[in-house]
Parts: structure tokens; sequence; C-alpha cells
């Protein structure tokens, strides 16, 4: 295995992968072809909590940070953890609604010359406050606010996914390239301490040789229509729960693994007549099968009973996370040589801290980015073989680097 993963490595954890001329194919038909989207300013969600009063002013040396999109994750989620940051503050706030904008601001004690709306996001470059921008925008716009933000010369840490297509991922690396400045993928469980020690102890083949990988990420999405909710809208969420909630299995797959599939099948279903369902998918399954011999089971679903685990069987053990990417509360459990161990290598919130402080580190001091966008380019590649195999009802065969063979 260690030939193998040493090549997994190469492809995603961060050598910079050479930008490849795509042919058209189904699956890239699904999520290019979208149309015009733009970000607009929706109004506040329900369910927030800002601060009661204005967070302490970074250091002179913190990193400031542009939000781009105020929805609920930015919110409830990213913002409120930059307090536990050791290097990065809240710059600024950009969204397209002005009452959000103001509410925001005055709670997070941003400046009124640094609440931008969508017009006026050009005005980033000449800002010096500002030195790296956070996207969590729907997904269909990551990659056009990405190339935005390069060109005003700002560092960039994109949510996941990346993008929902493997070209819109090249050109925002290349966009990176141009600018000379860092792009980050928001991958938060690479820095959450169950799976970074569940990522060590298969490394250290724990289970013995890896035989099957099984892991699932699903709940019941309440009704809804694409003109209420983005995520089941094509143009802002590609195929719907794979780019959602089943890339969090997708990668729990590839660093369980530490290897990339050789062969990809799937299979795709939405119901008829739901609303839910005009323009997404309702679940999506696929199995995976790597050089070593080893197989994963990966499926995801907006309309079926929550669950969040991933588990890695091998010869002599097993390796089980639930829940396995949670914001909080992940539970990891190691059986092998018939003794059955509860693991808690830490308090998994740090991983929102973790993320930026990694990203400030590269920042400052050009340490490689452990989650950079050639692992983004990577899984949009893997995605795109997972529709084109339930597309075509065969299996896919993949080069080393994701892209589908012929």
């Amino acid at each position: 295995m260690v030939e193998t993963r040493r090549r997994f490595l190469a492809i995603g954890g961060g050598a910079a992968a050479a930008s490849l001329a795509l042919s058209i194919r189904p699956a890239a038909a699904l999520m290019q072809d979208r149309g015009a989207v733009r970000a607009t300013g929706q109004d506040m969600p329900g369910n927030v909590e800002l601060p009661a009063s204005p967070p302490e002013p970074g250091s002179s040396d913190s990193i400031g940070f542009a939000i781009v999109g105020l929805g609920g994750y930015a919110l409830n989620q990213m913002m409120p953890r930059f307090e536990q940051a050791k290097g990065a503050h809240i710059a600024a706030i950009v969204s397209g609604n002005p009452d959000k904008l103001r509410r925001v601001g005055d709670a997070y004690g941003i400046p009124a010359d640094a609440r931008h709306s969508y017009e006026t996001f050009g005005n980033i470059a000449g800002d010096d406050r500002i030195d790296a921008v956070y996207i969590a925008l729907p997904s269909g716009l990551h990659a056009e606010w990405a190339i935005q933000a390069f060109a005003a010369g700002k560092h960039v840490l994109c949510e996941k996914p990346m993008a929902l297509s493997s070209a819109e991922c090249e050109r925002m690396i290349a966009a990176s390239r141009r600018a000379d400045r860092k792009l980050m993928i928001a991958y938060r469980s690479h820095f959450e301490p169950h799976n970074m020690q569940a990522m060590e102890l298969m490394a250290q083949d724990a289970t013995g040789q890896l035989r099957l990988i099984r892991a699932e990420n699903s709940y019941r999405m309440q009704p809804t229509t694409p003109a209420e909710n983005w995520r089941v809208d094509r143009a802002l969420a590609g195929g719907g729960p794979l780019e959602d909630l089943g890339i969090y299995s997708l990668q729990a797959a590839l660093y369980l693994a530490g290897e990339m599939p050789e062969s990809i099948s799937a299979s795709t279903f939405k119901p008829a007549d739901d609303p839910r369902f005009a323009q997404i998918f309702a679940h999506v399954s696929s199995h995976w099968r790597f050089p070593s011999g080893a197989v994963a089971q990966i499926a995801t679903s907006y309309d079926s009973a929550g669950i969040n685990f991933a588990e890695a069987r091998g010869t002599t053990g097993a390796l089980t996370l639930k829940p396995a990417t949670s914001y909080s509360g992940q539970k990891m459990t190691l059986e092998s040589g018939g003794d059955r161990r509860e693991l808690s290598p830490g308090d998994p919130s740090v991983q929102f801290a973790g993320q930026l402080d990694h990203f400030v580190d590269a920042i400052r001091n050009n340490t490689p980015i452990r989650t950079p966008g050639e692992m983004g380019l990577r899984d949009l590649r893997l995605m795109e073989a997972i529709y084109a195999a339930a597309a075509t009802g065969r299996t896919v065969h993949l080069n080393p680097d994701g892209t589908m063979r012929g």
C-alpha cells in the first residue's frame, strides 16, 4: 500500500496538477449546462444568534478575511469561530441584502466602508485591511467569486464543493496561479481530531489489509422548491445531495483508503412529482474499486432518515466513525484483535479554527496547504465519474488523477 498511498497523496494532497483539456462528457453536461446564475441577497436566516457585542479586533499581524455570502452556515458556524483562531479576523462582509449587511456588520463591528454589496465587491482590491476572502455562497457561484477575489489580489478559502464542474475548478486554480495567491478548499474534517486520527490509523494498517469502506451522509429534506431553497436548484447545487452531503462520504472513502479508485459504478434516483426533486436527484449511490482490491460503498440522500457514518473494515479489524463528519459529537471505535476501544482524540469543534489557522500559516509562511484546489478538482472529477456511470449504467474506469479513461 505504500506506493499507492504515495501516489494518492501526490494527487490529492497539494502537488500542483497540470490543467488538462477535458472533452465533453455526459456528467459534465449535467453540471455545466446551468445557464446564468448570480449572487443575490437573501433574507436573514431565522435561526441565527449574532454576537451580543463585537469581537475583539484582530492583532496587527492578524489575517483579515472578507466573508462573501452571509447564509446560515457562515453566520452560525464559521464566523463565530474566528475568535478561536490564532491569527485570523473578519475584516469585511459581502451580501446583496442591505439589512443583513447592517445587522451583521453592527454585531461584528465591521466598519461601514467594509460592508460591500456584490456590485461593490471589486473595491476590496484597494483595501489593505483584507488579505483573504472566504467564499460561503451557493456552490454554483464559487468559481465566479473566487476568480474575482484573485483578480482583486486576495487569497481564497472556498467552501466545498470547490465548484460544480472540473472545468470550473481548473479555471479557479489557473486564476490562483496567475495572481500568485493561495487557494484552499474548506474541507473541515481534515482538521477534526477524530478524522485526523482515523487517517493516521488507516495509514498504519490498524485494521489490517483494507477490504471494505462504507460511508453515508443522508437526511430527509422538508418540502421545498427551487424558488425557496438553492440546494434543490440545479444551477446552484448541481446534482444535489452528492455535492452537498455526499462529498463528506466521498472524502472519507479517499482518506481512509489512502488511494484513488480505479473504477466506479453508480445509480441515481428521484421520485416522480416531488417539487424537491424537480431539478436534482434524491439519492446517489456508488461502488468503487481500488487498485489494492479494496472496495467502497457510498450513499447520500435528501430523502431518507438521517445518518452520518464512515466505516473501514480490514483483515484484522474495523474502524467506525458515527457520527463521522458532524459539526460536533464525533464518536470513533476501533476493533482489532478481539478488542473494541472507543477513541476520543479531541474536541471536534476545533475543526473550524483549525482550518483557519492552517490557511493563515500557508499565507504567512508559504507552507503547503492540506486541502488545496487540486484536491477540490480531484473530487469534482470523481463526482463527474459517478454521474457518468449512473447515466450510462456502465462501470467507469479512471486514470490515477481521477479523469475518466476514454
